[in-house]
């Protein structure tokens, strides 16, 4: 893969009014401002957009993409906002509320459908538990697989991608890591799912690498989908690419590189502070700078090292070749 293959898009809800617990940023965008202004991010072509909340009328999003040539990376759809899904709605003990969030991963294939994008993304952050002896771990791991297998049989020829993450809205989340999410789509023995890594969840908490996430989900049978952005490591910040993990990114997209990773890079970052157009910009700017760069090491040297025993041999390399970042 080389750097005339990187496709880079972003999650147009960061590019209009968002908030925490305290305040709000940014003013209020419509729909064609936000892709509108994404056409103007130099190296970017492609949003992903949540649905229902976001849009919900196929012709008149298909007639904006087109009007910017814009391409949808993913179809997001949000399980966690309802009132009904605030203890889990993909895992309540309530069979209504498990149906109504898979209606709605299923509304959201119908309209990734209509509108063209080849994928749909779920990051369940409601299904999860704060204290000890707060659930049926073995029930709720029965619903996940129960209510993620009819969403995945519904429409197969649109996938479902499953992000996974730590913490948020939930104190743990049931689906926290790479390797637990894989056991899930394990069980579900369904090949039309796969994961969203996200690079900032992977981090969080000190929760994983990356890097070594990326080769879990590429070396089994399910397909893969990155989102970017960093944190401190103790919260999900959803920062600028390479701000506070630089060589941690560095090894992410050496790997993305070497399992030939041909999708989207999709920023879930947040503007809050800075200027929204000049974050994404960052974004865009620092990972093709390193993907240029990757893509001129000498890789077989570099697996050698890599392989080797001796890692003073394989920091020197990285001392001469990825410190070296240049336009």
């Amino acid at each position: 893969m080389n750097n005339k293959e990187l496709k880079q898009s972003v999650i147009t809800g960061f590019l209009s009014q968002t908030k925490d617990r305290f305040h709000i940023y940014n003013e209020e965008k419509t729909i064609e401002e936000k892709l509108q202004m994404v056409s103007e991010i130099r190296g970017m072509n492609g949003v992903e957009m949540v649905f229902p909340y976001e849009v919900n009328d196929p012709e008149k999003l298909k007639n904006m993409l087109a009007k910017y040539q814009l391409h949808l990376s993913a179809i997001n759809v949000n399980v966690k906002a309802e009132p009904e899904f605030k203890n889990g709605g993909l895992t309540s003990r309530d069979k209504a509320i498990r149906d109504k969030a898979v209606r709605f991963i299923k509304e959201a294939k119908d309209f990734a459908l209509k509108v063209g994008a080849d994928k749909v993304t779920c990051c369940p952050l409601g299904d999860g538990y704060e204290f000890n002896f707060n659930c049926d771990y073995a029930q709720s791991w029965k619903y996940l697989i129960e209510t993620f297998s009819e969403a995945a049989n519904y429409l197969p020829e649109i996938p479902l991608f499953i992000e996974y993450k730590p913490a948020e809205t939930r104190g743990r989340c049931f689906l926290d890591t790479a390797s637990k999410t894989l056991c899930l789509l394990n069980d579900i023995k369904n090949k039309k799912l796969g994961v969203t890594l996200d690079f900032g969840h992977s981090v969080m908490f000190g929760n994983e690498n990356p890097a070594e996430a990326v080769t879990l989900i590429a070396e089994s049978p399910f397909p893969l989908y990155i989102h970017v952005n960093d944190n401190d490591g103790r919260w999900d910040w959803d920062l600028w690419t390479g701000s506070k993990h630089f060589l941690d990114y560095v090894e992410f997209l050496y790997y993305l590189q070497k399992y030939q990773y041909t999708d989207y890079l999709t920023s879930d970052t947040s503007p809050t502070r800075w200027d929204i157009k000049g974050t994404f910009e960052a974004n865009t700017r620092i990972t093709t700078k390193i993907w240029n760069l990757l893509n001129h090491l000498n890789k077989k040297e570099f697996e050698q090292l890599i392989s080797g025993s001796d890692f003073l041999k394989t920091w020197h390399f990285v001392e001469q070749n990825i410190f070296s970042l240049k336009d």
